[in-house]
């Protein structure tokens, strides 16, 4: 992690081309297939995540999802795409800018349906402990600082208050 005093204030676009990119495939959806330059560290930035991520032609970004804790937000650089938020389906391009609010805000995902890739800045919170949810296939995925957790809806039990609370009774007491 880079420190106070070696972080970067700048960086010139020929060096952020020049970044290594990180290949990703979001393990739930087979049509995944993302690039990432990650930009945080170099800035220094410990509360957000930051990077400029790719999608080629025919792919996707990850999968369907809005988050419990860690606000987000898109900004389309290069190419064009499709941004399914909510019910709605937009085609995207440059200068397009999406942002979503947790844990409400609308669940969202990218395509890239087009001839050209797909380049935008993603960032975010970077709380140490998210939720993600998926609606359409009722799962979680449970993001910590150690792991991540895969949880499906509909096999796990729902709990209330009520559940925790042990109920007082005169008998308990000694006299």
């Amino acid at each position: 992690m880079a420190s106070q005093t070696s972080a970067a204030s700048h960086l010139s676009a020929a060096a952020v081309q020049s970044l290594e990119e990180v290949h990703i495939r979001h393990p739930l959806n087979p049509a995944s297939d993302v690039f990432l330059r990650r930009l945080s560290p170099i800035f220094g930035l410990q509360r957000l995540a930051l990077y400029v991520a790719r999608v080629p032609p025919g792919k996707e970004s990850f999968l369907f999802h809005r988050h419990e804790r860690d606000e987000e937000f898109l900004v389309i650089l290069s190419g064009h795409g499709r941004a399914e938020i909510g019910e709605d389906t937009i085609e995207v391009g440059p200068g397009d800018m999406m942002a979503f609010p947790a844990p409400y805000g609308p669940p969202h995902h990218l395509t890239n349906p087009f001839d050209d890739d797909l380049v935008y800045l993603m960032g975010g919170e970077s709380s140490g402990f998210d939720i993600a949810h998926f609606p359409k296939i009722n799962k979680q995925l449970i993001f910590s600082k150690t792991e991540i957790r895969l949880v499906d809806v509909e096999a796990s039990q729902k709990m209330s208050l009520a559940d925790w609370q042990t109920p007082t009774s005169t008998d308990d007491v000694e006299p």
